[in-house]
């Protein structure tokens, strides 16, 4: 359609139709998921018997906060696991995955990647390469990894040499963050828990689910994953939620989880919620269906840039296992252009113009593009790349599909100078 608003060329509105109508089974399929996992959250609030008594504030320990303690059980039960910890003083998704890290490993102890090297920001927690203060190496916490096959799948093989049965945790990302390998899926979680159990029974399988969060009908806790965690200014914060994150899975596990966040003996007992639980609970209801329209957002923005002769990953026709698109821009040049193209479609400061800056934590110079009513929040509709070879951007997110829609059209205007 023809924007009153917006000046897009012809020529983008023309290859925007047609990208509509080859990904519309797609965006079907997605609003099936989608019905699924909200009709799952539904259900999650009536059993946990939400209430409006739910969203009073706690102060000081927080004794007996019941919206605490519900807000745990509809995690648990939307993602198919024994006990949940939710929590809004977890500060990010980094910070949320080292509190799980710490929480059930131990000196001596040795945890294997299967995805290759963690994202940039974990690194400095395991200890990889100069490592930090307080990482996991420092307390003798043994980090190995096995690197992907070429096709950027997990090596299958290499598990059956490299993990042993007294290995302690398998660690999986289930994202790809700046890199351009396959998101993981359902189908390949499920395969790499078995196989990972098969070799070591007694080891714990952990999750990075960050993005990944009702994408599929398949929640981790029924695919063999006995521990997960994730940010809640992604998915299942659903838009809403100002900042916080949640460690899921097996009760032991999340309890050891808790004696980190607070201290042993303690754990959920304790920590107030300070009137935060009423934005938590609806973020977390509205997530199912925020999370799908990100993903018709990446499914058609993968049509478009794909008809305009750019490499995109995944194509609009692949199953997904997180909200992410890739397109590969080829230069420095493009890749700016479309952040800044992005940012003009934004609610929230789209007269600003990205720049990319040397961000704490990252390698190289990051770009970032994001409008968004909460800082750092991947659901609302972003996208972030390093100025490196292959020049890609990662575009996450869109509170709703159709200024997601406008955004990869003002994105391709941007760039191509139509």
């Amino acid at each position: 359609m023809i924007s009153p608003f917006y000046q897009i060329s012809p020529e983008i509105l023309e290859l925007s139709e047609q990208a509509m109508r080859i990904c519309r089974p797609y965006l079907e399929k997605t609003d099936e998921i989608t019905e699924y996992n909200q009709q799952k959250m539904l259900r999650a609030f009536q059993k946990a018997r939400v209430s409006e008594s739910c969203f009073a504030a706690s102060t000081g320990y927080g004794y007996g906060d019941r919206g605490r303690e519900a807000l745990d059980e509809v995690f648990a039960d939307v993602f198919d696991t024994e006990d949940a910890l939710v929590r809004h003083n977890f500060a990010s998704g980094t910070h949320t995955l080292t509190v799980a890290l710490f929480g059930v490993l131990r000196p001596g102890d040795t945890m294997i990647s299967v995805t290759g090297l963690p994202y940039d920001t974990l690194q400095g927690v395991i200890g990889i390469g100069a490592g930090s203060s307080g990482s996991l190496k420092e307390f003798g916490i043994n980090y190995e990894q096995i690197d992907l096959l070429p096709d950027g799948r997990v090596d299958l093989d290499a598990m059956k040499e490299r993990i042993k049965p007294d290995t302690k945790m398998v660690y999986i990302q289930r994202s790809r963050g700046y890199s351009l390998r396959p998101t993981l899926t359902a189908a390949d979680l499920k395969e790499i828990a078995a196989l990972a159990h098969s070799l070591a029974p007694s080891c714990i399988v952990m999750l990075d689910n960050c993005y990944g969060e009702f994408v599929e009908n398949e929640a981790p806790g029924s695919l063999g994953i006995d521990l997960m965690a994730g940010s809640l200014i992604k998915n299942p914060g659903g838009g809403i939620a100002p900042t916080g994150g949640y460690i899921a899975g097996k009760r032991s596990l999340v309890e050891a989880c808790s004696y980190r966040l607070t201290t042993p003996g303690t754990g959920k007992e304790i920590g107030c919620t300070l009137g935060n639980s009423r934005e938590l609970f609806m973020g977390a209801f509205s997530a199912p269906h925020v999370t799908g329209e990100a993903v018709k957002t990446a499914i058609f923005t993968s049509a478009l840039y794909e008809l305009l002769g750019f490499e995109v990953t995944p194509h609009y026709n692949e199953v997904r296992g997180d909200i992410i698109q890739a397109i590969l821009l080829e230069n420095e040049e493009r890749l700016i252009s479309f952040c800044q193209g992005i940012q003009q479609a934004s609610p929230i400061d789209s007269f600003v113009t990205p720049e990319p800056w040397d961000m704490p934590g990252y390698d190289s110079k990051v770009i970032m593009a994001a409008g968004a009513f909460t800082l750092g929040s991947s659901i609302e509709l972003s996208a972030d790349a390093p100025l490196r070879p292959p020049f890609a951007v990662w575009m996450q997110g869109s509170l709703n599909f159709h200024t997601g829609k406008l955004a990869a059209q003002l994105a391709a205007s941007k760039i191509t100078g139509k």
